[in-house]
């Protein structure tokens, strides 16, 4: 009888619950919901179920806005669902902004959660991935009581360089919600997409300009124009399968090393590489093709292609073990470093230098870009902030100097000798010089056998630097993965020892 009793009075309190947490997960109603739907996008749930494993979601907050306030109803987990969960087995936070309810705004409850979950990774240890689809601001945040309290974007600032952190816009993102992208990581959006300060009908009104959604914040201005955001992907399913093979390439967070690949490849020689890579260091070819023979097989995720593209940047394995990679485009102006390949390539390296990837460059460039738009783009400072990056970077470092790499665009790409390289490699006829023969020539005004001296000089650049040591080995292009392999090999005693965060987190 007491039992009974006992289960009665627990009744009322288990309904009250029930009911709430159905308001929670009912997110906006059933006719947005179909709404959503209609427009070809999952609802916030949705997309955290397709990102984490099949059931290893918890949620946090769940009932955080479910009391109405004031004459403001209640609004489902106030229109951000959070919490804990896995992929490929490991734990990972994720918060999703449901734009069915309130357009995805952020209350006041909302700063909470996202708060929370910013401080649950840096707390926990774990990486942190956001999906984006919301107004920003809730207009009527203006109509309530503010107290003193921290927000997630200083929590954001704080969590750069401990963990690795992604960013999924997937709908329309503006203003507090939006500025999360650039404070994270990673970012990738959906050809459909759009991010911006502020949208549409704000800009309009505060300028009177008239502008639409695309426009004014679409991949071709976001990921092509600006670089705030890093790729652009077909679909939502993508850009939540591009998050997980992102994460895959990092630990957990900067308090370890990343994890080996159980599918490790070991040495080959690469007997096609003569076919793709011209002798002629003025002939063009795809970098690309050259990573994919290099590297282990289907291991290589270029990164921010569409932006700075004189430069890839590259997660890729090799024999198993996560790299990354900065390497010359020559089909790009010819590999040229201007302002936006520079600034990509220096935040890129920070990241890879948090997270304690190994940095593999393979430079072919004729340096720096020169001319009246470059010099008024900055390109010499950007490449001054790339030169120092890599400079300073404390994770190994395997150079090779494929064809050319002529001034200071050597220098950036970390071909310099005592620039604590691992290994620094060249493949013979590699073309070396502050500037290229020719061209150094023609603008010293010498005579016909001093540029012949020149030439001579140029041509001999990979033996006389070898002979000084400023190379440790040339190589055979067949031989690049194998020389790269026992390169790494040379440093793995970095990666048994303990790991530790570095200072000043990864600037946006």
């Amino acid at each position: 009888m007491a039992d009974d009793t006992s289960r009665n009075d627990w009744k009322p309190r288990l309904e009250a619950l029930e009911q709430r947490l159905e308001l929670a997960r009912g997110m906006g109603g059933a006719d947005r919901l179909e709404r959503q739907r209609r427009g070809g996008r999952m609802d916030a749930r949705q997309r955290i179920d397709a990102l984490l494993d099949a059931g290893s979601f918890c949620e946090i907050g769940t009932l955080v806005g479910g009391a109405p306030a004031g004459t403001w109803p209640a609004v489902a987990a106030d229109a951000f669902v959070c919490g804990s969960g896995r992929i490929d087995g490991r734990i990972v936070l994720v918060g999703a902004e449901d734009f069915t309810s309130r357009g995805g705004s952020i209350g006041l409850g909302t700063h909470a959660k996202r708060y929370r979950l910013v401080e649950l990774a840096e707390q926990e240890r774990i990486p942190l991935v956001f999906i984006l689809e919301g107004a920003g601001e809730r207009v009527t945040n203006a109509l309530e009581r503010l107290s003193r309290s921290p927000h997630d974007l200083q929590a954001l600032a704080r969590l750069s360089g401990l963990v690795p952190s992604v960013c999924l816009v997937l709908g329309a993102s503006a203003g507090h919600g939006a500025l999360a992208a650039p404070l994270m990581d990673y970012a990738v959006m959906c050809e459909d997409a759009a991010i911006f300060a502020a949208g549409p009908t704000l800009v309009a009104d505060a300028t009177g300009e008239q502008i639409g959604k695309m426009e004014l914040g679409g991949p071709a201005v976001q990921v092509d124009a600006s670089g705030v955001v890093h790729d652009v992907v077909a679909d939502e399913a993508e850009a939540l399968a591009r998050a997980r093979r992102y994460l895959s390439y990092f630990g957990a967070s900067a308090w370890e090393h990343p994890p080996r690949s159980e599918d490790a490849e070991g040495p080959r020689r690469l007997d096609d590489l003569l076919e793709v890579l011209p002798a002629d260091d003025r002939r063009p070819y795809d970098m690309a093709k050259i990573l994919s023979r290099v590297f282990d097989t289907e291991s290589v995720l270029e990164l921010q292609t569409r932006y700075g593209a004189s430069i890839t940047t590259a997660l890729a394995r090799l024999g198993g073990e996560s790299v990354a990679v900065l390497a010359s485009q020559p089909k790009v102006r010819a590999g040229a470093i201007d302002r936006e390949a520079a600034d990509k390539a220096a935040r890129f390296l920070e990241v890879a230098n948090a997270f304690h990837l190994p940095v593999v460059f393979m430079a072919d460039t004729p340096g720096v870009m020169a001319g009246l738009a470059a010099e008024r783009s900055g390109a010499l400072r950007a490449g001054a902030r790339l030169f120092h990056t890599q400079c300073r970077l404390q994770t190994p470092k395997l150079h090779v100097t494929l064809r050319k790499a002529f001034g200071f665009g050597s220098s950036i790409m970390a071909m310099n000798p005592f620039d604590r390289q691992t290994r620094s490699l060249a493949l013979p006829g590699t073309s070396l010089g502050a500037m290229p023969a020719g061209g150094g020539g023609a603008a010293a005004s010498v005579d016909a056998g001093l540029q012949q001296q020149l030439d001579v000089q140029q041509a001999d650049g990979p033996w006389a630097a070898a002979d000084g040591l400023a190379y440790d080995e040339v190589i055979d292009p067949r031989e690049l993965r194998n020389a790269l392999l026992a390169a790494l090999a040379t440093s793995e005693r970095r990666r048994e020892q303990p790991a530790e965060p570095l200072s000043g987190g990864i600037r946006p």
